[in-house]
This record gives structure tokens, C-alpha cells and sequence, in this order.
């Protein structure tokens, strides 16, 4: 049976999930990692999206909204005499050349990115970070220089998206490993209760391909912008479930099985 007819028969046959117990450890392993590229897909695919629209918009709103300027020596200097705020779309940029705008009045303002005196601030969920201007260049920037590291950082975006996705992959695979060893050790006061002897190394198999139902759906759901309440617990329960009715499922089998 290949790893994709296993994927979708893991979702509704605890047979399946009962005989994966003597499957190579090796399947077993990519069966993991498979499952977590699935889940990380949704949630990937808005983050690229997302950061590739900002981008976009960022350059956009600097070429035709932001007034000519100059940073000389970590000081933001143009002839507006009051704060600009931007807007395009969902994205807001704040220009205050003046130091009207103190970095600690962003939070409330609902911006995006606020270029301020002597420092650019970027705001997300509610918490600021600033970086001085003195960090980028100890020479006089432009408008013009600004649009061309903007032009960079767009040109470079499919390596760092690349990157990115590695980190996200990486650690998330650690997550679902992690799980998987959780729900396996859980497994064994499942197999007590059923009256069946197993080994860890045969939950663990198992625990693995009980996953496969919640981490569609949550899959699903995450693509669809759906929010399923409580899904922490309907996760692990469903899991459980799958595991436990597998477990059973070999006494269906063979009695004897050891």
C-alpha cells in the first residue's frame, strides 16, 4: 500500500492503523513528515501571500504617497510640517519627519509601519519594534536609495521565503513528533485498558497514523479560515479514539497477538 492510499484509509480504518504497528520504522518516519508538510500548507500559503502582498504595497505607497526625504546621519528630514499617515488597503504607514509621533503612541494607531524621526517602526498583534536608522547606513539615504533596497528585498523574497519555510517545516515536524510520542505513552494505558499487549515501538506506529483524521481536518479547516473551538482538545480526542479503536481492532484479529 502506498503512503497516500494509507493517508486516506488512516482517516476512517483502524485496520489500517492496526496493521501499521509491523511497518518499517522508516515509512513510518516519512509517514510523519508527510503529514506535517499537509499541515503546515494553509498556513504557509498565507504567510507567503501575505508577505509578498506587503511588499508590494510597501514599495507602492513609498513611490507614490511618501513626499521626498532624506536620512542624514540617523535623523529623518523632509519639508512636511505635520505626520502623514497613509493608507492603501489594509496596510497604514505613518511618516513623521517632525517627532510629533512618539514610538510608544503606535500601538493604538492601528500602523503598519511608521517611519518616525530617528527610528522605522514596525507594529504587528499589538507590539512594536524599532530599528534606528543609523543601523542601515552610516551615509545620506534618499527616497530614491529607500525604493532600491525595497527593489532588493522584493528580488531576494523567493530565498526568503525559501528559508522560512525551512524554519517553519523544521520545527514543526518537531511539534508533530513530539505529539506523536505523547499520544503513544497515552497509548499505553489504552492498550491495558483493552486488555492487549503492545510494545511502545508498536504505538508509536500506530499513534502515528491515528493523527492523520485531525490533521486533515485542521488542515481543511485552516485553508478554509474556518476556527474550530476548541481544537487543542478536539485534536487529542479524536486522536485517542482512532488509537483506541485500532488497538481493539487487533483483538478482532488475533486474540493471541502479543
Amino acid at each position: 500500500m502506498n503512503i497516500f492510499t494509507q493517508i486516506a484509509k488512516s482517516m476512517y480504518s483502524p485496520k489500517v492503523i492496526a496493521d501499521a504497528r509491523i511497518q518499517g520504522i522508516g515509512k513510518t518516519i516519512l509517514f510523519v513528515f508527510l503529514l506535517t508538510l499537509i499541515s503546515i500548507l494553509p498556513v504557509v500559503y498565507y504567510m507567503f501571500a501575505g508577505i509578498s502582498e506587503a511588499v508590494g504595497t510597501v514599495k507602492q505607497s513609498i513611490q507614490k504617497d511618501l513626499p521626498s526625504f532624506t536620512i542624514e546621519e540617523g535623523i529623518l528630514q523632509s519639508d512636511i510640517k505635520a505626520p502623514l499617515t497613509i493608507k492603501n488597503g489594509s496596510f497604514t504607514l505613518i511618516f513623521d519627519p517632525t517627532g510629533a509621533i512618539d514610538q510608544g503612541e503606535l500601538t493604538g494607531m492601528d500602523a503598519n509601519v511608521a517611519m518616525l524621526q530617528e527610528e522605522i517602526v514596525l507594529a504587528a498583534g499589538g507590539e512594536t519594534n524599532a530599528v534606528p536608522y543609523s543601523l542601515f547606513s552610516s551615509e545620506t539615504m534618499t527616497k530614491d536609495d529607500l525604493i532600491s533596497l525595497v527593489d532588493t528585498a522584493e528580488s531576494s523574497l523567493p530565498v526568503l521565503l525559501g528559508l522560512l519555510f525551512i524554519v517553519v517545516y523544521v520545527f514543526s515536524s518537531g511539534m508533530k513528533f513530539i505529539e506523536v510520542s505523547l499520544l503513544a505513552l497515552f497509548g499505553l494505558l489504552l492498550k491495558n485498558l483493552a486488555g492487549r499487549k503492545l510494545q511502545y515501538r508498536h504505538l508509536w506506529r500506530m499513534a502515528v497514523y491515528s493523527t492523520t483524521l485531525p490533521t486533515i481536518f485542521f488542515t481543511i479547516m485552516a485553508f478554509l479560515k474556518t476556527e474550530v473551538p476548541f481544537s487543542f482538545s478536539v485534536n487529542w480526542f479524536v486522536a485517542s479514539m482512532m488509537l483506541l479503536l485500532a488497538i481493539k481492532e487487533l483483538y478482532a484479529i488475533d486474540p493471541k497477538e502479543s
